[in-house]
């Protein structure tokens, strides 16, 4: 997280509220300053950490190195228009999730990959870019948690990625209750970013909440009414 050098043992610090990604060692430096010094990266910031008796300044000899502080999701969902796609996939992955928590602010979730699981925490935004934080944890707490604390049904389904015009999407073929639904997904780096869509795409569905896997999990494919 925070690397710091020749921190006196004892001194009392704070968390100051985050600015871009840096790499830096900072020494005194005024923090009405300290963009002079930044190097900026979308979507990853730092903690600054201050000494508490003096709060517009840097600790002396620290070196202050990257952490995630807020991961930003913006990604764009679309139906699919033909199967044209298939020919262009590249490799595919095998997911399986569940949920076990579901706000109308946020969710919590659990999802396995092979060999390896997560733990999910993501705003309930709807829209292009969401808040997501992600955590991995041991493949079989995952499995255990799956089979027996997560609400069901669980999500199955294989994510199948493909390139087109320098960007890589990301398409859902689903299983179980939701057998039938196949949905595309393309992330992008900034808000608003531009990209072009491939012939197979078909509308948009970023905006409709029925698409996206939290309410899958409670309204499944196989329910819903044409």
């Amino acid at each position: 997280m925070l690397k710091q050098d020749k921190l006196t043992a004892g001194v009392a610090v704070v968390l100051a509220k985050p600015c871009p990604y840096v790499i830096a060692h900072i020494e005194n430096y005024p923090i009405k300053n300290r963009s002079n010094l930044l190097q900026k990266k979308p979507n990853v910031f730092i903690y600054v950490v201050v000494l508490k008796h003096k709060p517009r300044r840097f600790v002396t000899a620290v070196t202050v190195t990257l952490v995630k502080l807020m991961a930003i999701e913006i990604e764009h969902k679309f139906l699919l228009a033909n199967d044209d796609w298939r020919d262009c996939v590249t490799h595919s992955v095998r997911y399986r999730q569940g949920y076990l928590s579901s706000q109308p602010t946020s969710s919590i979730r659990v999802r396995t990959s092979n060999e390896h699981a997560w733990l999910n925490i993501k705003s309930a935004t709807i829209g292009t870019h969401r808040h997501e934080y992600e955590y991995e944890i041991p493949l079989a707490d995952a499995n255990e948690i799956l089979n027996t604390l997560c609400k069901k049904p669980l999500i199955e389904k294989t994510r199948y990625f493909v390139q087109d015009n320098g960007h890589t999407w990301e398409i859902d073929e689903f299983d179980g209750d939701n057998q039938g639904l196949i949905v595309a997904e393309i992330e992008l780096s900034e808000i608003g970013k531009a990209f072009v869509k491939p012939a197979w795409l078909g509308a948009e569905v970023t905006d409709d909440l029925r698409y996206y896997n939290n309410n899958l999990s409670q309204h499944p494919y196989s329910e819903w009414k044409n």
